[in-house]
């Protein structure tokens, strides 16, 4: 299989995608000819398939997601861009009032297949609007569905996923993932949603994380593999549809589970997690679950105070070890 990076896996998802189905469209901030996006993951589709496909649009989140839902429930397939995933609070009405509930309130009678893509976490120090990480709010909204894609392959195949599915999607990446190159199938194919991957085999502990967490933890695992600790990682890749069976076949195997995501601990998805597994598999379980996550307070621009504040490589590695 090819070579490709991040940026690139997304790029040829979105442009396969707009050359099988003309309905497809994408529209955001910056993401057309002088540009193509903050992170250039659009560049050059505004020049193949022209404006009315590829559309720039003023800076106003909750006019275009409103646009999406629109266009959506009658007939075409919007994917939307929001700069940085903060920014979606300024569409919540729209993506959390409108579009994740209007096949419920019509009774099936219409969907909403659009898809919201935009990034989270840590990145050069952007500060306290920039930086954050918010899935678990919208993990909490019913009707809403939400890839998290850790690696390139992934990332092709759940955008193209998603832009197929009859629901709203949002398409979480991380800033710091777009470089990271990874092995890429150059034939047709999608990565079904609800279906986790063990990314890593092991007997002592589980450890469940996400998008650029989840490589922390793979080159922990590397280090504590040395030490004779056997870690088995698994990646959800979507966290609605969630993938229980997979995570919990793992700790049942292993007695032990550390979640270990960018997001400030209180209510944070590990915490969704850390709960479904004490009601479905405490029986198994041989040590307390441990949450690996930010502080609650926000990112801060001081580049000594963000380290500190993102979880390290070390605390996670504490976590694994305190309770193995």
């Amino acid at each position: 299989m090819p070579e490709m990076t991040y940026r690139e896996a997304l790029h040829s998802g979105l442009r396969e995608e707009m050359l099988r189905d003309e309905s497809v469209f994408l529209i955001g901030e910056d993401i057309g000819r002088n540009w193509g996006g903050v992170f250039q993951v659009t560049k050059g589709l505004a020049e193949e398939f022209g404006e009315e496909r590829v559309r720039d649009t003023p800076i106003s989140e909750n006019s275009f997601v409103g646009a999406c839902v629109g266009a959506a429930i009658t007939g075409m397939r919007p994917v939307g861009e929001i700069m940085f995933g903060d920014l979606i609070t300024l569409a919540m009405d729209q993506l959390c009032n409108q579009a994740a509930k209007m096949r419920y309130m019509f009774g099936g009678q219409t969907s909403v297949p659009m898809v919201l893509r935009t990034v989270f976490g840590e990145f050069r120090n952007m500060a306290a609007q920039h930086s954050q990480s918010l899935e678990a709010w919208f993990m909490h909204t019913p009707g809403i569905k939400i890839a998290v894609p850790a690696f390139a392959s992934d990332a092709k195949g759940l955008i193209k996923m998603a832009i197929r599915d009859p629901d709203p999607v949002l398409f979480f990446e991380h800033k710091m993932l777009y470089d990271k190159k990874g092995a890429v199938p150059d034939e047709e194919y999608v990565v079904k949603f609800g279906k986790a991957e063990v990314k890593r085999e092991g007997s002592d502990i589980t450890v469940w994380s996400t998008l650029f967490m989840l490589h922390k933890v793979m080159e922990v695992a590397d280090d504590l593999a040395r030490e004779g600790i056997s870690v088995e990682v698994i990646d959800p890749r979507t966290l609605v549809p969630l993938d229980e069976e997979t995570l919990l076949k793992s700790v049942k195997k292993t007695g032990r589970l550390v979640v270990a995501t960018e997001e400030n601990k209180t209510g944070a998805t590990t915490a969704e997690i850390a709960a479904r597994v004490q009601e479905k598999a405490f029986d198994w379980l041989d040590a307390p679950i441990i949450r690996v996550n930010a502080p609650d307070t926000p990112v801060p621009f001081s580049p000594p105070l963000e380290k500190f504040y993102v979880p390290s490589k070390e605390q996670i590695a504490k976590a694994i070890t305190s309770i193995v």
